[in-house]
């Protein structure tokens, strides 16, 4: 069930980026990548760069050096195949640390907006822990320690204040601790299946998801059809990177358009991978023969509506939680204080 160390987006980027500025430099490869080698000793990542520097030094490949480690990507490892095959690799490492990079943005974010909703949901269990461990007993010793008797209505007021907070503390504990499961989860070897399973139980991320996937489709198609990649390889090897089962269909279907001669252009609006809009700029940039250039551009606009979708759902979550923290408490206090009011009322 736990999946292999995987390396972070981040490190990816930086990665390709550095072997980029070797070749670049005009640097031979195994000097470079001796070089990297010994910057990262003592890093989590020491061994990965150590086996990849002896593995150029005996192959003077990098393409055969990352394929030896089966921790380093798919993708990573083919494109890095594909840019020596073509002679871009310099061009490749570039538009490799241009994608990672979009990735960990994407990440970034992710994460930044699962995290404060989850604090927050964490604080209301504890506040009400609290009012109904502690403050609540508190109150009910004191009406007995003054001797009243506690009328119905405000027993059945009491009551329901109660219930409503372990209710609400039932609920609110439930969805964190499916959060933190489903967090752990998507660090094993199932992600793709949780993946799957919250596309399908919310309509929210299912949509965030496939843009996703467009804006990578987007920027892989971008990256090898400016190496001189054939556009038909680039999308075979597409739906291998993407985590969205629906998207690699249509990725897919694409492929198979292609191949029954229809035009590049008609084959992307028909597989409805990207909006009517950009559909259009795709026709524009195949006519002008600047199609890469184009879906680096969809890839960028794909990526801030996916960042914009995340905003917009934090927006929403972090006020309904403050609401629902709210009419808790005051339900909880008002069942304590109005029995109160009524009792003080009477002996006065």
């Amino acid at each position: 069930m736990a999946a292999k160390k995987s390396i972070t987006s981040a490190e990816l980027s930086s990665f390709c980026s550095q072997v980029a500025l070797i070749l670049s430099a005009g640097l031979p490869l195994y000097d470079g990548m001796e070089t990297l080698a010994e910057t990262t000793k003592g890093t989590e990542y020491a061994d990965w760069y150590a086996n990849a520097s002896r593995a150029v030094n005996e192959t003077g490949s990098l393409y055969e050096a990352l394929k030896r480690d089966d921790r380093w990507p798919t993708y990573l490892v083919e494109m890095t195949g594909i840019g020596e095959q073509t002679g871009q690799l310099e061009n490749v490492m570039n538009g490799l640390a241009e994608y990672y990079g979009r990735e960990e943005r994407i990440r970034t974010s992710v994460i930044s907006a699962v995290t404060y909703p989850l604090v927050l949901g964490v604080m209301l269990v504890l506040i009400v822990l609290i009012m109904l461990w502690k403050v609540l007993p508190v109150f009910q010793r004191v009406l007995n320690s003054m001797g009243m008797q506690m009328t119905r209505s405000g027993s059945a007021l009491m009551n329901l204040g109660s219930t409503i907070g372990y209710v609400v503390l039932a609920l609110v504990g439930l969805v964190v601790l499916a959060v933190v499961i489903c967090a752990i989860l998507m660090k094993t070897s199932l992600r793709d299946s949780v993946m799957a399973f919250l596309r399908k139980l919310f309509p929210p991320i299912r949509t965030l998801s496939m843009k996703l996937s467009s804006s990578r489709v987007a920027s892989v198609l971008s990256m090898m059809l400016s190496s001189g990649f054939p556009t038909g390889e680039a999308l075979r090897l597409m739906p291998s990177i993407l985590s969205d089962a629906e998207a690699g269909d249509r990725v897919k279907g694409i492929s198979q358009s292609l191949d029954s001669g229809m035009s590049f252009a008609d084959a992307m609006e028909q597989s409805k991978l990207f909006e009517g809009l950009h559909n259009r700029m795709i026709r524009m940039g195949v006519a002008a023969g600047r199609e890469d250039q184009v879906m680096n551009k969809i890839a960028g606009l794909y990526e801030e509506q996916v960042e914009s979708g995340i905003s917009q759902l934090v927006a929403i979550i972090e006020p309904t939680l403050i609401a629902l923290l709210s009419i808790v408490i005051g339900a909880i206090l008002l069942s304590v204080m109005l029995p109160m009011a009524g009792i003080l009322s009477s002996m006065l």
